[in-house]
């Protein structure tokens, strides 16, 4: 089937595939990187993109540089780069603002080096702690870190794929791509504004959500702490914990199981169980009901947090028991046990919370599709969303992206698995600090990269393509995890969507939106449009990833830029930085989803700060523009 014999114009099916692209994008159902190669091949099967040249876009040069940036920021925290600075960033102390201070103005030169979403990555864990240590609700610390790591990317060419892709398809149009500091003069201004309005006033517009900064509060796990004993009678005695689980047909985690004395972690038992043996598991009411019901299993003892409470009495029971009748001795006698009795001890449990990232294999699956115990050797404890803990069975939890996980597992392994599933660890961070040789030689690496480019001896895709392959050979980052820090999904997004935004230009589709916004702003002065083009770029990356934004409005701004007959490099420049401001929505941007749940947050709070957020980098951005790249 050809463009001739359904007799449409070219440009009006460019914008068919377009809005049901960007209408798949919103809906959210399928992952962006399958609807975005859906749209290339659906481009190609229209004649809109030729069949020899549809695959062009995975040797593009920013795909590359992309896919090269990854695996050097997996090498710096490997090195232990960035572990000494958030080493540092631990001591800054119980003031909030000064807590805010260093948190967003570390990610912000963070995320100028390497891919914003690692810096959020490595930081988050960092914010978590301080918000427990200090008593501060993380909610208040969060978000402000997500919009800082964005605010971070604008000032490098390397720190955040728009830039990149800009500086590419300038290339391509003039011969002469942007440098590696060229977005630097107006970027750093803005990521400065935005970090002094965050912390002055900006966290006052952040929900404060209660309860989020602790294991124990987010999951009330304490709560749910119970200890059930094999009687001679229960049908669980000679049973696996494997069998165990088949009987119940449910997912309900066996944390330890305590055999004279001895306690070994549920994940490292593998006998049968015996009379007498002790499961220490995370439980409610109805599954403890059906634990007693289907296997005979009996609690033996609770952690109510009443406990403590009646501990705190004890002095009073003691002074009561002289006075007390015969049923009163009796009730204090009572009160003398459960003092006796111990809390369950859950150190060594290896417990973590983990978030799901939006490119996690998690996403609509559930533990029983994953084989979560089998094939990772986790233990799923609990599941947290929009701030609170689900109630319903874990066996009929599907995860999405944002979720808190409290998960158990193998200490050595746990980072393993949390990686390979596509999740972040939010517990305590042991920081890392590598190898000074290491250390050394992967700054050393990145600064020649950044010289060979600064003084333009390679592009940008050839330095930071050799910087990675020169850490993978001398072992700064082993080559199993250079080829897991490539983000697959975001590759596949960007190497398709790039013949796609092609389309756009040559099917005449970007002139005419372009002519439409001059015609609209004829009457007005060149600034006005350039705010328009503002507004729809940066809208238009609250809904679709900040890639496909910057794809698909960097055509229109070369076509407006030629309607006005002046130098294209202000109306780039607009697109860089507005297809990076996705402030207004969670699923705008990784960073912000990322922050959702650990942060307790819903839809409705993100545009509370990023509105006004976004018209501070409005404001402070056009006119930087036209002052550092004049009409």
């Amino acid at each position: 089937m050809s463009i001739e014999d359904l007799a449409i114009a070219p440009s009006t099916l460019v914008f068919i595939v377009l809005g049901l692209t960007l209408a798949a994008f919103i809906w959210g159902r399928f992952r962006y990187d399958l609807v975005a190669l859906a749209a290339l091949l659906g481009s190609v099967m229209l004649g809109l993109v030729p069949a020899e040249g549809a695959f062009a876009g995975f040797g593009h040069p920013a795909v590359i540089t992309v896919a090269a940036v990854l695996v050097l920021s997996r090498g710096f925290e490997r090195s232990g780069v960035v572990d000494i600075i958030a080493n540092q960033v631990l001591k800054v102390g119980e003031n909030l603002l000064l807590q805010l201070l260093v948190l967003v103005g570390t990610i912000v030169l963070l995320s100028g080096m390497m891919n914003n979403v690692g810096a959020l990555a490595l930081l988050l864990p960092v914010a978590m702690r301080l918000a427990r240590e200090h008593n501060t609700s993380p909610s208040l610390l969060l978000m402000p870190l997500a919009f800082g790591s964005l605010l971070g990317g604008l000032t490098t060419l390397i720190g955040t794929p728009p830039n990149i892709i800009i500086s590419s398809y300038r290339r391509d149009v003039t011969g002469e791509a942007f440098s590696m500091f060229s977005f630097t003069p107006v970027g750093i201004v803005v990521a400065l504004a935005g970090l002094a309005f965050i912390v002055l006033i900006g966290w006052r517009l952040t929900p404060k959500r209660s309860g989020q900064a602790s294991t124990d509060e987010m999951f009330d796990t304490a709560n749910y702490l119970v200890e059930l004993k094999v009687g001679e009678e229960s049908k669980a005695r000679g049973l696996t914990l494997q069998q165990l689980r088949d009987e119940l047909d449910e997912t309900i985690p066996v944390l330890a199981v305590v055999r004279d004395d001895n306690r070994r972690a549920g994940y490292n038992f593998h006998g049968a169980l015996e009379e007498g043996d002790i499961l220490l598991l995370e439980a409610g009411p109805d599954e403890l009901q059906m634990l007693e019901d289907k296997v005979g299993l009996s609690a033996i003892a609770e952690l109510e947090e009443e406990l403590e409470e009646e501990l705190a009495e004890d002095s009073e029971a003691k002074d009561a028991e002289h006075s007390l009748d015969d049923k009163g001795t009796d009730t204090a006698h009572k009160k003398e046990a459960k003092k006796d009795r111990q809390p369950v001890d859950t150190e060594g449990l290896q417990l973590i919370e983990a978030v799901v990232r939006n490119d996690s294999m998690m996403i609509n699956r559930s533990v029983r599709q994953l084989r979560l115990n089998h094939q990772f050797g986790l233990h799923l404890v609990a599941v947290a969303r929009d701030g609170g803990r689900l109630k319903q069975r874990l066996r009929d939890i599907r995860f999405k992206n944002g979720d808190v996980l409290l998960l158990q597992g193998s200490e050595s392994e746990i980072s393993e698995s949390l990686a390979s599933l596509g999740c972040l660890p939010l517990a305590k961070r042991e920081l890392y600090l590598g190898q000074p040789r290491k250390l050394i030689m992967s700054i050393a690496i990145f600064a020649l990269a950044i010289m060979a480019m600064l003084f333009d001896l390679l592009p940008a895709a050839v330095a930071m393509s050799s910087a990675a392959l020169t850490s993978l050979l001398i072992g700064v980052l082993p080559l199993r995890e250079g080829y897991q820090a490539i983000d697959g999904p975001v590759i596949v997004l960007l190497a398709a969507m790039i013949p796609v935004g092609e389309a756009l230009e040559t099917s005449g589709g970007a002139d005419l939106i372009a002519d439409a916004l001059l015609s609209f702003g004829s009457d007005w002065p060149v600034v006005v449009t350039m705010v328009g083009l503002f507004l729809l770029s940066m809208l238009l990356s609250n809904v679709v990833n900040n890639a496909a934004a910057a794809l698909l409005m960097a055509p229109i701004a070369v076509s407006l830029a030629n309607g006005f007959d002046v130098s294209l490099d202000p109306f780039l420049m607009v697109v860089a930085v507005s297809a990076s401001c996705a402030f207004l929505t969670p699923i705008g941007h990784q960073s912000n989803t990322l922050v959702l749940g650990p942060g307790g947050y819903r839809f409705g709070d993100y545009w509370k700060l990023g509105l006004p957020l976004s018209l501070v980098v409005l404001v402070v951005a056009i006119p930087l523009i036209l002052l550092v790249w004049p009409l």
